[in-house]
């Protein structure tokens, strides 16, 4: 029985020993959600760079996992990302991107993501998003975020609406992808009922082939939708 127990705690140890001197592969990059990359999986292994080094062909006992992760988690355009080995011994990196919602186009142009954080532009792939114009300060998000985020979760905006601008005092207007005239939303106070307002108007012009004939379509009123003909 000692001799038993001898040998398997000598063979673990044995094995223990061997496998964090094992060196490491290339790191097993999985990107979760829709198969828009922003970031490349060359992106994700510079940003795996240890002290200027590759982690390739490390023993795997001199990696710290916690600060990879740490400078995964860093890159604006990383929402979560985990790492870890799995049981065969790979080294595993699972990385979930963020998920732009709008771009702003003013002196600087960016993405607004689904949770109202700021996200760099990529060179590796264009969002198909509406853009945010006007008077949009990078630290102060939240107006325009609130009325994309309207625009995203809702069919009839997301398939119309191409540009979201944003005036002095925080007053919203919308430009709609094949019609000329502009939506004036005001402040965002009663959104859902203006966004009501608006369909039911869309709708009804859209039956009497008047759409073409508007050149605003104000809805800063409570009770009433306010339009400008050419």
């Amino acid at each position: 029985m000692i001799l038993l127990l001898f040998l398997v705690v000598f063979l673990y140890a044995f094995s223990s020993e061997k496998n964090a001197l094992r060196k490491v592969s290339d790191p097993i990059i999985k990107f979760k959600g829709d198969h828009n990359l922003f970031l490349t999986h060359e992106n994700v292994s510079k940003l795996l760079i240890q002290k200027n080094e590759s982690i390739k062909n490390k023993p795997k006992e001199t990696l710290d996992l916690n600060v990879l992760e740490s400078a995964l988690n860093s890159n604006q355009m990383v929402k979560s990302a985990q790492v870890y080995m799995s049981v065969n011994g790979l080294f595993m990196v699972d990385i979930e991107q963020k998920k732009p919602i709008a771009r702003v186009q003013t002196n600087a142009s960016y993405y607004i993501d689904d949770q109202g954080s700021y996200m760099p532009l990529s060179s590796n792939y264009t969002a198909r998003v509406p853009l945010v114009t006007g008077n949009v300060e990078k630290n102060n998000l939240s107006n325009v975020f609130k009325i994309a985020q309207k625009v995203n979760e809702d069919d009839f905006l997301r398939k119309h609406v191409i540009e979201i601008r944003q005036a002095e005092k925080n007053t919203i207007a919308l430009k709609f992808r094949q019609n000329n005239f502009t939506i004036q939303l005001g402040t965002l106070k009663n959104l859902d009922k203006k966004i009501m307002n608006l369909k039911a108007f869309y709708n009804k012009a859209l039956k009497e082939n008047s759409l073409d004939t508007y050149k605003t379509v104000n809805l800063e009123f409570e009770s009433q939708v306010v339009c400008t003909k050419i």
